[in-house]
């Protein structure tokens, strides 16, 4: 792979990442735009690496998956994504919207480091779609389960 497609995916990956990110530093989330950029990179970085690793050994006898490394940015986001998940009262728990885009953006890394850029960006938009339009559904059907709407 060339210089210039990796600084393409690199490029590629902080965009969309940091879409996401933006929608949670906007919010004042915890895990704001430096933490979503930041796992976007280690996971194209990481499937990076491994498709290296993979073609550096391709025609040796014990010959590389690319898709175990992978597996291993898919279950070490987990570790992540739940130290975002707080506890925050006996029935309260704040986080896993962030936690959910964290997760999002490893995948978005991951497509980007694979090359998918249709599907990255994809996700990329109907993840920020969700996270704007969707929130304004669901505040319009908290104001209507608390009254606050006369026509109700």
């Amino acid at each position: 792979m060339n210089y210039g497609v990796i600084i393409i995916k690199v490029l590629l990956s902080t965009v969309l990442s940091g879409l996401i990110g933006y929608e949670r530093e906007i919010r004042n989330k915890d895990a704001g735009l430096r933490t979503h950029i930041l796992v976007g990179l280690g996971s194209t970085l990481i499937v990076l690496t491994s498709l290296y690793l993979s073609d550096i050994y391709k025609s040796t006898l014990t010959p590389v998956d690319p898709a175990r490394m992978i597996t291993g940015v898919v279950q070490g986001i987990g570790f992540l994504c739940g130290g975002a998940i707080i506890r925050a009262g006996a029935a309260s728990v704040k986080g896993l919207t962030t936690a959910a885009t964290l997760w999002i953006v490893s995948g978005v890394g991951i497509a980007v480091g694979a090359g998918d850029y249709p599907s990255a960006v994809i996700v990329t938009v109907v993840a920020m779609l969700v996270l704007v339009i969707v929130r304004r559904i669901e505040f319009g059907i908290h104001d209507r389960k608390s009254g606050s709407h006369k026509n109700s």
